[in-house]
């Protein structure tokens, strides 16, 4: 069989069955699309069908386009990776470590022992965590009257650190900062300078941080999947009008866009003739940036919004700027030193530099890490390699 006749059955099946709502899947290589596909709706309460263009949260996958941004600028010399990031935002400055709660359950703070570094927020060893995967975290904004950072809220920035920068990998709310160090050089709104720099170069016209009409007409809504497994659609959306663009997770946007994003990766930094970062800068993000420091497990504490999370346990997995590196083969077929990453609605992402392939999956389901979803995009990247590569490709 065919690429398309494999991965249209599987994803088409999966639909059928009512794994997922609808989903959006692209491959691609280095000139070009391979595959793509939609299936199932976008909205279960209308039926209104999932298609190509369906817009989409794509969440934390807003991290790699982010990233990308901070290492524009760090090219042209207005920041720099291992200088403290204080001086781009001030409020890090404010940020002390929490050791533990006092007899009254307040927080008991120190000063970290060093600041915090640009590398470190890309990396995520700065110490920040996020409500979702840390109790203390939950509980400081619960006791301190902190937001959550979906809220688009300054506020919310002001969660603690674990520990101190440098010591560890936690998943946090670090790329938020590096948008606002972006913000603080160039002069710009992150979402203006995305467009300007990055998302208009690469023709990702339907990526954005506002929601514009045309957009909205084609959107997915998050669909919430219940304790007996039924999918149902809940009014969520990122703020419209937030007091900080959320940079590690506030873009909408479409498959075929984050395909170019991906297809530019494969271009080590240029695509159709339009350059966007140095090949050398791309091939820094590309190597593992945490030494001997390693992705961890992520352990929910809030079973609404994500799952206990983990690519492929039990291989080790470093991290880059700012994607997941496997370190080894994965089962699924692609090889060690490939990128990946993911958004919190169960929307999914890699990039194999070796073979010169990468596989968008967008589908709008919380809790992360979903029963169904999660699964379903390794069978969806399982089924590329078989059929593109198959002496990687487990069966």
């Amino acid at each position: 069989m065919s690429l398309k006749e494999r991965v249209d059955g599987l994803l088409s099946a999966a639909v059928e069955r009512g794994d997922v709502p609808g989903v959006v899947a692209v491959v691609v290589d280095r000139e070009g699309v391979v595959y793509e596909g939609a299936f199932g709706k976008r909205n279960l309460a209308t039926g209104e069908p999932m298609m190509p263009d369906t817009v989409c949260w794509i969440a934390s996958m807003t991290k790699a386009i982010t990233g990308a941004c901070t290492m524009q600028m760090v090219e042209q010399g207005k920041l720099a990776l291992d200088a403290p990031a204080d001086q781009w935002v001030p409020m890090l400055k404010e940020a002390q470590v929490l050791e533990g709660w006092d007899d009254e359950g307040k927080p008991k703070l120190r000063p970290p022992v060093r600041p915090i570094t640009l590398r470190q927020l890309l990396t995520h060893t700065a110490g920040f965590s996020y409500e979702f995967w840390s109790a203390d975290i939950l509980r400081y904004q619960q006791v301190m009257g902190v937001p959550g950072v979906a809220s688009g809220k300054i506020a919310a920035l002001t969660t603690p650190l674990l520990f101190d920068p440098g010591e560890r990998w936690e998943y946090g709310i670090n790329i938020d900062f590096a948008g606002l160090a972006v913000e603080a050089v160039s002069g710009k709104k992150l979402g203006q300078y995305m467009q300007d720099h990055l998302l208009g170069p690469l023709g990702m016209n339907d990526t954005a941080f506002k929601i514009r009409p045309d957009m909205r007409a084609r959107l997915a809504v998050v669909h919430a999947r219940g304790e007996d497994g039924s999918l149902a659609p809940i009014a969520f959306e990122i703020p419209q009008d937030p007091e900080f663009e959320m940079g590690g997770g506030g873009l909408y946007g479409t498959a075929g866009d984050y395909a170019r994003f991906v297809r530019m990766v494969l271009n080590r930094g240029e695509l159709d003739g339009i350059r966007v970062l140095s090949a050398e800068t791309v091939d820094l993000m590309c190597q593992n940036a945490i030494g001997n420091l390693r992705v961890t497990p992520m352990k929910s504490v809030m079973p609404q919004f994500s799952n206990d999370a983990e690519f492929f346990p039990g291989l080790p997995k470093g991290w880059g700027l700012t994607w997941q590196i496997n370190l080894e083969p994965a089962p699924t077929g692609r090889p060690a030193g490939s990128l990946q990453w993911a958004g919190l609605a169960n929307s999914y992402f890699w990039i194999d530099l070796d073979h010169g392939i990468g596989g968008i999956y967008l589908t709008q389901i919380v809790p992360f890490a979903d029963t169904k979803s999660l699964p379903l995009f390794e069978a969806f990247e399982t089924t590329v390699y078989q059929s593109m590569h198959p002496s990687l490709g487990t069966v």
